[in-house]
């Protein structure tokens, strides 16, 4: 089983990045529709979304911004940080198959309060950006060295 392991604060330098990548798929759209409440019909009905300006169904905005989440908890930092804030804007919509690339870049050091400063960016398959923005992390106080937990899989009948 594959291990993740966090970096403290002193072990960060301004500079260092780390990506985390997905597919969206039709289970992602419903499951994130349901565990969040948004049933947009914009994500959720063929027929109204091909009337939208998109002309088909696009994924939540959310769900590419809890990408930045994966990251940030999966790699940069790592287990044990605490995502503090975010700005993000979206530049392009994600569409179902579309696979998303979240690379972060450290920015900034806050020693006092062992605080980082995280430059977000998404990209589709196109190496088009989908999303850009900065995220505020409280940098782990602990080493970490977990199993990466086995997720459920689902698929639509």
């Amino acid at each position: 089983m594959p291990k993740i392991e966090n970096k403290l604060f002193d072990e960060i330098c301004i500079g260092d990045t780390a990506t985390f990548t997905k597919t969206l798929k039709e289970s992602d759209l419903t499951l994130f529709a349901a565990v969040s409440g948004d049933t947009n019909p914009l994500h959720l009905d063929e027929e109204y979304a091909k009337t939208s300006s998109f002309g088909e169904r696009i994924a939540h905005g959310m769900w590419t911004g809890s990408l930045i989440s994966a990251a940030i908890a999966n790699k940069l930092p790592g287990p044990g940080s605490v995502y503090l804030g975010q700005s993000f804007t979206f530049k392009r919509p994600v569409k179902i198959d579309d696979t998303i690339e979240v690379t972060l870049e450290i920015k900034e050091k806050i020693a006092k309060r062992k605080r980082l400063l995280i430059t977000c960016k998404a990209t589709n398959q196109h190496k088009q950006i989908v999303l850009t923005g900065e995220a505020s992390v409280m940098a782990p106080e602990t080493k970490i060295i977990v199993e990466q937990p086995v997720l459920p899989s689902f698929t639509m009948k």
